[in-house]
């Protein structure tokens, strides 16, 4: 068994697409999903890409992807890295692609300089939780989040 993680590319982005579409199931939100396999494409092909995406094969097959984008900390005074999606397909876990995935997310974060690497997990979500808490994560509990959408239902 073979497993590859590789930075995505514009050629990618249906491939991305359903993965964002399968974790919006996962997640309850199936209806969710405003973006399109088009609109990933164009932006992953612009001069500035606003994400960059990694996806992970097992034996040649793409079983999930990380989406992510960098953050600035004011406190640290350098750049962090934010982990929008993370998403493994149900027949690929356990079978180590999660932990190839979120190792090279972790080694580029280093490379990088980052002084953090941030994401956020659904409350219900513990095989989330237990798949960070064991690679070093620590909750933010006294933490909220706020949002206002200027787009869509989120």
């Amino acid at each position: 068994m073979s497993i590859v993680v590789r930075e995505a590319g514009p050629g990618d982005a249906a491939t991305i697409h359903r993965f964002i579409v399968e974790l919006a199931v996962y997640e309850r939100e199936p209806d969710a999903v405003v973006t399109t396999s088009e609109v990933l494409r164009d932006q992953l092909a612009s001069e500035r890409p606003p994400f960059e995406a990694r996806i992970v094969e097992l034996d040649d097959l793409p079983v999930g992807f990380a989406l992510f984008f960098p953050t600035y900390s004011t406190w640290l005074g350098r750049p962090g890295l934010w982990l929008e999606d993370f998403y493994v397909t149900p027949a690929a876990r356990g079978k180590g692609a999660g932990e190839a995935l979120f190792s090279d997310l972790l080694a580029l974060a280093e490379a990088r300089g980052y002084g953090r690497f941030e994401l956020t997990a659904l409350d219900w979500n513990e095989l989330a939780h237990r798949f960070y808490e064991k690679r070093g994560l620590r909750r933010m509990d006294e933490w909220t989040t706020w949002r206002k959408p200027l787009v869509g239902s989120d």
